[in-house]
C-alpha cells in the first residue's frame, strides 16, 4: 500500500507522437522509458525515487501492453543484478534505487556488469540524496562511476532535458557496450514541466523470447583472463566510443552569453543548471530564461570529461569557475589536469570560491558566483541581492526572525499512533530495572527512537545491519547482552542473511527486535513479503519469525499488538534475564499507523456517506487528576500528547492533554499504567450517525454526570466567594 497512486496519472502515459504532456519528473521518466524500447524494468524504493517506483507499480497495465517485465527488487543488489539480462541480449533494461546508499549495496553487481560490458542498453537511474533534505550521509555518486568506469548522465531539472537524457543513455550504453548511471536530484524528481511526447515502443526482443533464445560469451564472463581484457577494452575502445557518441550528439549544452564576457565563463553540473541560474539572475547576469551574459558550458554528462570540448570551451578565457556541488571535487581535479596537459592558460577557480562542501544552495552558489564576476567581469553584475548580506545583518533574508531561545529544536520523531512508539517506551521501562543495553539501531523509521524522549540507539551501519552492528558485543561473558533493532523493511532486504543467519551461526549472545509494521513505511508504504495484503502479483503473508526459525533461531516470540506496553515490556524483560546463552529475536507486530489511517480514513467516509455508525476512539487528560508533572509526556513523545494552561487557578503548572490529532492508539493510557504513573487519562468514543440506542445512552450519561458533579459545583462556588 505505496503512500499515494498515481493510477490516474499513468494513463497518460499513453500518450503519442506530438502529444505535449505536462507532468512530474517522475512520470516524464516513465515516459521516456517506454518510447525508448525498455524490456525489463526493476528497482529498490528510496527517496528521491520511491515515486518511480510507484509508478511503475501502478503503470502495470500500461507496462503488460508493450510486454514490458517489471519487479519490485528485493534489494539494490537484486536490481542491479537484473541487468545481466543486458549482457548477451540486446535488452534494453533500466533499475532504479536510492544513492549513494543503494549504489554501495548493488556496487558488486555493477562493478562486474561494467567489467563485462553490455550488449543490449543497460540504464541505472539513481535518485541523488544529497543535500538539506537528504536523510542518509552526505556522499556522492560520481565517485561509483569513475571506479568503474560507468558514464553518468546528471541532466538538466527540465522534464524535456530528462526525457532527452534517458533517450540518449540507452543509446550511449550500446555504442559503447558500458552501463549508464542517470542521476536525479530530489528536486528533479518532483519538478513539474512540459515535454513533446513520442510513441511508445514495445521492445524489439522482450524478456520471453530471450529466455527462449539463449545465448553465452565466455568473454563476458568476469573470470581471468578476461577480467583484464576488460580492463583494455573499456580504456582502448569503450571510453573513446562513449566521448565520440556524447560529442555528436550534443549530450552537453552551450550557452554562449551575449558578448559582452566572452574572456569568462561558467561549467556546472547538468544538475545545478536551474540553481545556476536563479543565481546570475539575481545578480544580473542572465533572465529567468537563461538567456545568460557569462558563457556556460553545462555538464549534462558528468563523467567521461569530453577533454576537447573542456579545451575549445576554455580557450582564449582569463578565467572559468567550476561550479561542482559536493566533495571530493572530482570535476574540478579532472578540469585541471585537462587544460595543463593542453597547455591552456584558462584560470580554474571551484571550491576555492564556492563552499567546499553541502548543497548549492541559491545562497551558496550567488555567493561564489559574485566573488567570481566582481573580479573577472563586474560589468555583468548589475544587482546586489539580498543573499550576499552577512546572516546577523536584519535586512538579510537570511537573519533570524525570531530568537534562537523562544524556538525550541524539534527532533524528527515518530507519528502520531505509530506502532513503534510503544516499543521503545516498554524498553525504556525495562531498562529501568536492568540498566542500560548497548543498542545497534537500523535504517527505518524506528532511527528516530535516537531522539528525545528514548534516547536509544548507538549506531546504524545499513539497512538490515543493525543485527551485525551488535556482533561484536555480543559476548556470554556479559551480563547485559547487546541489542540490535531492525524493521521488517531491513530484515528481508538485508537482515535475514546477514544478521540473523550471522547470529545463529556464531551463536552470538544478543536480543534481535524486528518492527514489523506490515510495509516498508520509511520508504513510502511499499508492501513486502510478510505484508497482510492480498496481491494478484506478489506473494505475501510469509512470517518473519518462519523465515527466522528456518535459519537456526529457537528462541523467537512474536508480539502481535505492541499498543500493550506492559506485554512489550515484560518480553524485554524475559529476553534480558534469561540464562541461557545465544541468539533471540522478538517480533513486534502492528500495522503502520499512517497506512492504516489512510485506509481506514477511507473507509470510514464511505461509511459516513451511506449513512452508517461510525465511532472513533479518543483519549484525553482529565485536567482535575493531572498532576503536571508530565512524566507521560517523556515516556510517549506523541506528537498528539502536549501541554496546556491549568484550568486551576489554584495551580500554576501546566497540565497535559491530548489534541484532536489524536488517532485513539491509546499508547498514552498504557504507558501511564505501564509506568505507574497516574489515572489521569481517558478513553471516549466519538459516534459519527448514532442509532437510537446511542441516543438513549448519551442522555443516561448527561444525567448522571450532571447529578454527580453538583456536589463539586457548589464547593466551587463557594470556594470562589
Amino acid at each position: 500500500m505505496a503512500e499515494r497512486s498515481f493510477a490516474a496519472e499513468v494513463q497518460k502515459l499513453r500518450a503519442g507522437a506530438g502529444e505535449t504532456l505536462h507532468v512530474e519528473g517522475i512520470l516524464a521518466v516513465t515516459k521516456a522509458l517506454l518510447q525508448s524500447g525498455v524490456a525489463y524494468v526493476g528497482g529498490y524504493q528510496g527517496a528521491p525515487i520511491s515515486h518511480l517506483m510507484d509508478v511503475l507499480g501502478d503503470a502495470r497495465e500500461v507496462l503488460d501492453e508493450l510486454d514490458i517485465r517489471f519487479e519490485n527488487s528485493a534489494s539494490e543488489a537484486t536490481a542491479a543484478a537484473m541487468l545481466a539480462a543486458s549482457v548477451h541480449h540486446p535488452l534494453r533494461g533500466a533499475i532504479t534505487f536510492k544513492s549513494p546508499v543503494g549504489t554501495n549495496v548493488a556496487s558488486d553487481a555493477l562493478a562486474n556488469l561494467a567489467s563485462g560490458g553490455v550488449t543490449g542498453g543497460a540504464l541505472v537511474i539513481l535518485g541523488e540524496d544529497y543535500g538539506e533534505g537528504s536523510s542518509i550521509m552526505q556522499e556522492r555518486s560520481h565517485a561509483f562511476a569513475m571506479k568503474s568506469q560507468m558514464w553518468l548522465l546528471d541532466p538538466r531539472p527540465n522534464t524535456t532535458a530528462i526525457v532527452e537524457a534517458v533517450e540518449a543513455g540507452f543509446a550511449l550504453s550500446e555504442v559503447s557496450n558500458t552501463p549508464v548511471l542517470l542521476e536525479l536530484r530530489l528536486r528533479s524528481c518532483h519538478l513539474h514541466g512540459g515535454f513533446v511526447a513520442k510513441d511508445n515502443r514495445r521492445p524489439p526482443m522482450t524478456v520471453a523470447q530471450a529466455a527462449q533464445a539463449p545465448r553465452r560469451a565466455v568473454d563476458r564472463i568476469v573470470l581471468p583472463p578476461a577480467g583484464f581484457l576488460h580492463e583494455k577494452e573499456k580504456i582502448e575502445d569503450r571510453w573513446p566510443q562513449a566521448v565520440e557518441f556524447i560529442r555528436e550528439r550534443g549530450m552537453n549544452e552551450l550557452f554562449p552569453g551575449d558578448g559582452s564576457a566572452d574572456d569568462v565563463g561558467v561549467i556546472v553540473q547538468g544538475g545545478l543548471y536551474n540553481t545556476l541560474n536563479r543565481s546570475m539572475e539575481l545578480l544580473g547576469a542572465s533572465d529567468a530564461f537563461g538567456r545568460t551574459r557569462v558563457p556556460t558550458y553545462v555538464m549534462n554528462v558528468t563523467y567521461p570529461v569530453v577533454d576537447s570540448e573542456i579545451v575549445e570551451f576554455c580557450a582564449g578565457k582569463r578565467a572559468v569557475i567550476m561550479v561542482e556541488e559536493g566533495q571530493p571535487d572530482y570535476i574540478e581535479q579532472n578540469l585541471h589536469a585537462v587544460l595543463r596537459r593542453a597547455d591552456v592558460p584558462t584560470v580554474l577557480h571551484g571550491k576555492d570560491m564556492l563552499a567546499a562542501a553541502g548543497e548549492y544552495t541559491t545562497q551558496v552558489v550567488t555567493r561564489g558566483l559574485d566573488r567570481f564576476l566582481s573580479k573577472y567581469a563586474p560589468q555583468t553584475v548589475t544587482h546586489r541581492p539580498s543573499l550576499l548580506l552577512d546572516a546577523d545583518d536584519p535586512a538579510s533574508p537570511l537573519a533570524p526572525r525570531v530568537a534562537a531561545e523562544v524556538v525550541r529544536p524539534r527532533p524528527p520523531g515518530l507519528c502520531t499512533g505509530c506502532p513503534e512508539r510503544p516499543i521503545f517506551a516498554g524498553l525504556k521501562l525495562a531498562e529501568r530495572e536492568t540498566g542500560a543495553h548497548q543498542i545497534s539501531a537500523d535504517i527505518g523509521c524506528h532511527l528516530f527512537a535516537i531522539n528525545a524522549p528514548f534516547d536509544l540507539g548507538a549506531t546504524t551501519m545499513g539497512y538490515g545491519l543493525g543485527a551485525a552492528g551488535a556482533a561484536a558485543l555480543s559476548s556470554d561473558r556479559t551480563e547485559n547482552r547487546p541489542v540490535s533493532i531492525m524493521g521488517d523493511g531491513g530484515f528481508w532486504h538485508n537482515g535475514l542473511t546477514s544478521g540473523i543467519g550471522n547470529a545463529v551461526f556464531n551463536k552470538s549472545d544478543q536480543l534481535m527486535v524486528v518492527v514489523d509494521n506490515d510495509y516498508a513505511a520509511a520508504t513510502g508504504g511499499q508492501d513486502l513479503l510478510s505484508s497482510h495484503a492480498e496481491l494478484e502479483r506478489r506473494s505475501t503473508h510469509h512470517p518473519i519469525e518462519r523465515a527466522a526459525r528456518g535459519l537456526g533461531i529457537t528462541r523467537a516470540t512474536t508480539i502481535d499488538h505492541t499498543y500493550d506496553v506492559q506485554k512489550v515490556k515484560d518480553a524485554f524483560l524475559k529476553a534480558f534475564r534469561r540464562t541461557e546463552s545465544g541468539p533471540e529475536l522478538l517480533v513486534m507486530q502492528s500495522e503502520c499507523q499512517l497506512n492504516r489511517q489512510r485506509r481506514v480514513k477511507k473507509e470510514r467516509a464511505e461509511k459516513l456517506k451511506r449513512g452508517e455508525r461510525v465511532v472513533r476512539e479518543r483519549f484525553g487528560v482529565d485536567p482535575e487528576t493531572c498532576t503536571g508533572d508530565h512524566a507521560c509526556i517523556r515516556i510517549s513523545g506523541c506528537p498528539s500528547l502536549t501541554i496546556t494552561d491549568n484550568p486551576d487557578p489554584l495551580r500554576s503548572d501546566p497540565i497535559a492533554t491530548v489534541l484532536d490529532s489524536c488517532v485513539g492508539c491509546g499508547v498514552c493510557g498504557n504507558n501511564a499504567h505501564a509506568a505507574v504513573l497516574c489515572p489521569s487519562f481517558y478513553r471516549t468514543d466519538v459516534v459519527d450517525n448514532p442509532t437510537v440506542s446511542d441516543r438513549l445512552l448519551g442522555r443516561v450519561r448527561g444525567w448522571w454526570i450532571t447529578l454527580a458533579s453538583r456536589g463539586l459545583e457548589r464547593r466551587a462556588a463557594r470556594m470562589e466567594v
